[in-house]
């Protein structure tokens, strides 16, 4: 059996291109009985930008609902916070003292704010390490990422072998699994989905505000009349990756046909996405209203995975001579 293991940050609630791009995927791979699934919400790396108490709570609600709301099996599989199992913070500081400094210097996490160093805390610059810490604690054999996270992981696995060359044994190295076919979900302006955009499509929202987040779509200015291309429409990309064939060619016809307006398309939109996540929709809603819920499959997941956590580090300790 192999163990799979991922993590999505408490930021907010999971947009459309979360949901896609990785939620769904790796719910669908939980479902495969030769795998065991090890998600969490990894509530301690969003602490680098998010000092506000209750919006680091709401978040990981929020986040939490998401996962259970597209069906995330919770007795098959362990769904915790990454906060709860305090033991990732122990290992952080073993795998931080084979960390080499230049290498972090190049991890894109930190790459990016690197020319604005007063606005780049210790735990920035070190955010690989407990992402290798994450994995590490858990033996976890494959950790799908997108190619964007794939620096990450190789750093994941030097500083396990550089551990292991002084320590033989002490950590499984994970594999890599990178999915060429994660789609790229566009967002409400054309560029990549991302809430550092603020071009998202929450799913979540209630209908009146949804439906505000649709209409803002950005489009050319061809006429009604006129006939419009739906390959270089925004809200035709979005659709068509929610949407059966059948849906899509009838759509596309319309827009090929003219006399057939952007906002009768977003329109279109709207109600698919209403009738295809209705259900989500509803179960979003009902854990929010209910947060005991989550909190009991966060606890319960929590001390399944500390199991672990506890074994592993405690072989860690022993090998390194503590």
């Amino acid at each position: 059996m192999a163990r799979i293991l991922t993590g999505i940050q408490s930021t907010g609630t999971p947009h459309l291109g979360n949901l896609l791009g990785a939620i769904i995927p790796a719910i669908e791979l939980s479902r495969d009985p030769k795998n065991e699934s090890f998600f969490f919400i990894a509530d301690l790396h969003s602490f680098t930008t998010i000092r506000d108490p209750k919006l680091i709570r709401e978040n990981t609600y929020a986040t939490a609902a998401a996962w259970l709301s597209f069906g995330f099996d919770t007795e098959k599989n362990l769904f915790y916070r990454q906060s709860d199992v305090s033991e990732v913070c122990e290992l952080n500081w073993y795998l931080n003292c084979f960390a080499p400094f230049n290498r972090l210097k190049l991890a894109h996490s930190f790459k990016e704010k690197s020319d604005r160093t007063n606005d780049v805390n210790a735990g920035l610059f070190t955010y690989p390490v407990l992402m290798a810490a994450d994995i590490l604690l858990y033996d976890a054999n494959i950790v799908p990422v997108g190619k964007d996270q794939l620096q990450h992981l190789e750093i994941t696995r030097d500083i396990a072998s550089r551990i292991n060359h002084i320590y033989p044994g002490t950590l499984i190295l994970p594999e890599v699994k990178v999915d060429e076919n994660v789609m790229l979900i566009p967002g409400t302006d054309g560029q990549k989905m991302s809430k550092s955009y603020n071009n998202i499509i929450d799913i979540f929202l209630s209908e009146k505000k949804l439906r505000k987040q649709i209409m803002g779509i950005k489009t050319d200015s061809i006429p009604i009349e006129k006939p419009k291309n739906p390959d270089r429409c925004n809200v035709f990309k979005i659709y068509k990756l929610l949407s059966s064939k059948e849906q899509s060619e009838k759509l596309k016809a319309k827009y090929i046909g003219g006399n057939f307006g952007y906002g009768e398309a977003k329109k279109e939109l709207f109600n698919l996405v209403c009738k295809k996540y209705k259900n989500e929709r509803e179960k979003y809603n009902y854990f929010i209203e209910n947060k005991e819920i989550l909190d009991l499959e966060l606890s319960k997941g929590a001390k399944k995975a500390r199991k672990i956590a506890i074994q592993v580090l405690s072989r860690v300790r022993s090998n390194i001579g503590y």
